[in-house]
């Protein structure tokens, strides 16, 4: 059975008038949502999506050193939060861009974390990295790892950790999507 998970932030004003809001379970619905006092607007707050790739070149993984909380300075594959009007191996590429100035050729989607207690969907591609790379502007360094060298003890996410372990199983092949379950926060490493 699954079970609610409350929201990660709790609101206090609708974001439609103003007013305040109350949580309660609205009429056809069954889990309490944020519901306006005034107007009724149900307000509904649903996981965010995380998008990243593994970029690979020559059996090497790029890596980005991340210079922004959370998890400063520990290494993570170029991921983040979609955007809209973007699709989710745009916005894969497009974090790859911004982290790791590189431009990659996305292949299919390998790894699915639901990261439960953040109300957040993590979703990584396979890549080929194309050209140059540098760090952006939230990464400290941006580096190419032999799969023998990654800093598996130094890596920001678990999520992160499950994908490229998933990467690195499937050794080039299609293995369909692997699906991670995250329920409670993990200690940091």
């Amino acid at each position: 059975m699954t079970v609610p998970v409350e929201p990660t932030v709790s609101m206090k004003f609708c974001s439609s008038c103003g007013a305040t809001v109350a949580r309660k379970i609205p009429e056809g619905d069954n889990r309490e949502r944020s519901v306006c006092n005034a107007c009724g607007i149900v307000h509904y707050q649903n996981p965010k999506i995380v998008v990243g790739c593994v970029p690979e070149r020559d059996g090497r993984i790029l890596l980005c050193k991340r210079a922004i909380e959370p998890r400063y300075g520990f290494w993570t594959a170029p991921a983040g939060f979609m955007e809209l009007g973007e699709d989710i191996a745009e916005g894969a590429a497009r974090e790859t861009l911004e982290e790791a100035c590189a431009e990659v050729q996305m292949g299919r989607l390998f790894a699915a974390v639901d990261v439960v207690y953040a109300g957040q969907l993590h979703l990584f591609f396979t890549a080929k990295l194309l050209g140059d790379y540098a760090p952006g502007d939230e990464s400290l360094d941006v580096r190419l790892f032999a799969i023998a060298d990654l800093p598996w003890n130094e890596m920001a996410f678990t999520s992160n950790s499950y994908a490229l372990q998933k990467f690195i199983e499937d050794n080039g092949k299609d293995n369909g999507v692997h699906r991670h379950v995250i329920r409670v926060r993990q200690s940091a490493k």
